[in-house]
């Protein structure tokens, strides 16, 4: 398919949307950008600065709006105002983009919003596609409601859900691991053989595009096409650094290290999810395995 002639994201300064818009941009693609400041530069534009509607006129003419506004669910620890925070950075931008995007009716650009596999939960021992049910847990419900907040404007655009995976960068999943790796302490982490979903920053941005490009609607997972546990994830990284991977990480040390909100996610978080979608539409990733991402995603140690 042709590129498109113009992209409007919001959500550009994260790790996903600045990879992302480089991207587009290297193509030719026009990018406006949605900011939560006074518009600086060519293609940025004001919005949630106040309680003014966006105007849907900023998005006419664009083939595709995408949505990945979101406070970091990396951030620890998870208190009560944080966990408002989580909701309301997600919330009320994807609704102020589905009801400018409903607005322009039959004009309206495809709507590809942000989600995540933690839509599923933990599920040990099930394999998780588009289909499978929505988990119990606060993050489920916080996709859950995400994902509503988008299908708000179904009713005149194609709208897409990325349910995606932990980012195998250093400013993504790999950041806790990167730490207790670079302190020797890397190695099991609780029982290793939990399923951890994941994905590369490459790979992100390319399914991204073509979720784009393409006429997928719904829910798409974005996840690498093999499943990996904790422990290959950990033993790749320790590689890769020529780093020890021998001592089971301590619950205590981690909590010590990382905190306690952290080390429960890395210790409960087991989903086998698959991107059926994705890999029936055509898209090849690039990094396979988590092996690949990994070296992608970290200089090899002298």
């Amino acid at each position: 398919m042709p590129e498109p002639r113009r992209v409007v994201v919001a959500g550009a300064s994260g790790l996903i949307g600045s990879a992302l818009i480089e991207s587009l941009r290297a193509d030719g693609v026009e990018v406006s950008t949605l900011v939560r400041r006074p518009a600086r530069g060519p293609g940025e534009i004001e919005w949630l600065t106040d309680d003014a509607p966006l105007n849907p006129d900023v998005l006419a003419g664009a083939a595709a709006v995408v949505g990945l506004n979101g406070a970091s669910i990396g951030r620890f620890p998870w208190t009560p105002r944080y966990k408002s925070t989580l909701l309301w950075s997600r919330i009320t931008p994807t609704r102020t983009l589905a009801r400018a995007v409903r607005e322009l009716g039959t004009d309206a650009p495809a709507f590809v919003s942000a989600s995540a596999v933690g839509y599923y939960g933990s599920a040990p021992g099930a394999v998780l596609t588009e289909e499978s049910p929505r988990g119990e847990s606060f993050l489920a419900d916080l996709c859950g409601e995400w994902e509503s907040a988008a299908l708000a404007a179904a009713s005149t655009a194609r709208v897409a859900l990325l349910r995606t995976a932990p980012i195998v960068h250093e400013k993504g999943v790999l950041a806790p691991l990167l730490l207790l790796t670079k302190l020797g302490v890397s190695g099991p982490i609780g029982r290793g053989t939990q399923i951890w979903p994941w994905i590369s920053l490459d790979d992100e941005v390319r399914a991204i595009r073509h979720v784009i490009d393409t006429d997928i609607a719904g829910p798409v997972n974005l996840t690498g096409p093999t499943r990996a546990a904790a422990n290959d994830l950990g033993f790749a990284l320790a590689v890769r650094m020529n780093r020890p991977f021998v001592v089971r990480a301590p619950v205590w040390g981690m909590k010590l290290v990382l905190g306690r909100d952290a080390t429960e996610a890395l210790l409960t978080s087991d989903a086998d999810v698959e991107p059926t979608v994705l890999e029936r539409s055509g898209f090849v990733f690039r990094h396979a395995t988590v092996q690949d991402a990994v070296a992608d995603a970290v200089p090899a140690a002298a």
